[in-house]
């Protein structure tokens, strides 16, 4: 995903002077071909990332196209107020990147750690939000966001969990992607964003052959009326995202759900907690229920007692 993000925005920056990358001291390696590529086009803002945002929206209004990068528990939480004011307010094209979203940053601990950035940016007015699956979903993600005329936060996990796609989808701003179809209408399918759009892919394969599975590679906006149609063909709907249940997608499909087609949501993301321990990846989706063991689980008791 890094390698397909990295990738296209040196393709975009090559053709778009006008193309900058800010970064507040991180992604050195990740940024070796940019710096080559394009080095008048850099600019390493160091750790300030609340002062990189204003240059950002300075930047912006003389008409360049900033690309802001930090992790996620940075850019965006640590900047919202600057994302709100300095760049949201006035619809500036700035897109924002938030790398490792989710629990990658694993043994760095809860600063690290980003479930709640979702959350904290869904309320902004004139921002939206990426939340790209695989490789194929960034490079998408990234050619919209650079087409965009204003705001938008793309939100990144580090952890390669493989690809949902076979070759580069054709997507639109707020479309949602079916990358299995079902078996059986009126049963359960699978709405997932984010790392976690492989893992719904794996259990409904291995554990649900009847459910179609859906990616969702934009949080905001979103097609209300494919999530209305998605709802009424089915009993219910498990949504999965390596993110906080509150105020996410899970949110996101349950508001439009009881506003146009009441159906039942299980939402599966982290609880209101912090993470306890630290330890790997994989240790600590574990720990907050997000491997597969505990999602499979999670989805037979739900059906058992509904």
């Amino acid at each position: 995903m890094r390698d397909a993000f990295s990738n296209t925005l040196v393709r975009l920056a090559k053709a778009d002077p006008n193309v900058l990358l800010l970064t507040g001291d991180h992604g050195y390696a990740l940024f070796d071909d940019f710096r080559r590529e394009c080095p008048n086009q850099y600019i390493n803002a160091g750790i300030a990332e609340q002062n990189m945002v204003g240059m950002a929206a300075g930047l912006a209004r003389v008409g360049f196209r900033p690309f802001v990068y930090g992790l996620s528990a940075f850019i965006p939480v640590r900047v919202v107020e600057q994302i709100k004011l300095d760049v949201a307010h006035d619809q500036l094209p700035v897109v924002f990147i938030g790398d490792g979203a989710g629990f990658v940053y694993s043994h760095l601990g809860t600063s690290h750690q980003s479930t709640e950035d979702i959350a904290c940016t869904r309320a902004i007015p004139h921002l939206s939000i990426y939340s790209p699956a695989d490789r194929f979903e960034v490079a998408t993600c990234m050619e919209l966001a650079y087409q965009s005329r204003s705001a938008v936060y793309l939100r990144m996990g580090k952890s390669d969990r493989g690809d949902v796609h076979p070759s580069m989808p054709n997507a639109k701003i707020g479309a949602l992607l079916k990358i299995k179809e079902g078996s059986q209408v009126g049963g359960v399918s699978f709405i997932a964003t984010g790392s976690m759009t492989r893992t719904a892919q794996r259990i409904a394969e291995s554990t649900f052959p009847e459910a179609s599975v859906w990616s969702a590679p934009f949080i905001k906006p979103i097609d209300v009326q494919q999530v209305v149609s998605i709802c009424k063909a089915n009993q219910v709907l498990v949504v999965l995202e390596e993110h906080s249940t509150l105020a996410g997608l899970g949110s996101v499909i349950a508001e439009i759900a009881s506003e146009f087609a009441p159906t039942k949501i299980l939402r599966i993301g982290t609880n209101d907690r912090f993470s306890h321990y630290c330890g790997t990846y994989d240790y600590l989706l574990t720990e907050h229920g997000l491997d597969e063991l505990n999602i499979i689980q999670k989805i037979h008791t739900y059906l058992a007692l509904n």
